[in-house]
């Protein structure tokens, strides 16, 4: 079985990560630049890495096809798609190939946009129903690399 990675700086659902890849038995690596808490258990790993964009770099080199990364970091849900993993954001939306053009033209929309002082803030908070979505697509995904990788 594959791995699931999570950027986790700023990822709001690594509890929800953890619960689900538990009761499928699958390894997590959480890659983060400081110190933070995981559970004490066998499946989960902390991996830090310190330097500016050394997490992206470190698991746009591990991962492969038959893994799950969890980011909202589109650059690198771009690098991990070329390497046939899958990719979830937080809030349970799947990234594809098709996905990455659109996302990264609107991430520079916005930006250029706060830059102005047009748009102030950031993403919305997470919900509830984001939650429930994640859980759900996150179960959905691991099930779709099971059917497409078994023995992975």
């Amino acid at each position: 079985m594959g791995i699931i990675y999570i950027d986790a700086d700023a990822c709001p659902v690594k509890d929800e990560v953890y619960r689900v890849a538990r009761r499928y038995e699958m390894r997590v690596l959480v890659v983060a630049n400081s110190q933070m808490r995981v559970p004490t258990d066998e499946l989960v790993e902390l991996v830090l890495r310190s330097g500016f964009g050394e997490v992206d770099d470190w698991i746009a080199e591990q991962v492969g096809a038959g893994d799950i990364v969890i980011t909202t970091d589109i650059p690198l849900a771009g690098r991990c798609l070329a390497k046939e993993a899958r990719v979830l954001d937080a809030k349970g939306h799947a990234l594809s190939d098709n996905d990455i053009g659109s996302a990264l033209a609107m991430r520079e929309l916005m930006n250029d946009l706060r830059q102005a002082g047009e748009v102030r803030g950031g993403p919305a908070p997470m919900t509830p129903k984001d939650r429930s979505r994640f859980l759900s697509k996150l179960d959905e995904t691991i099930n779709a690399v099971r059917r497409a990788h078994p023995g992975v």
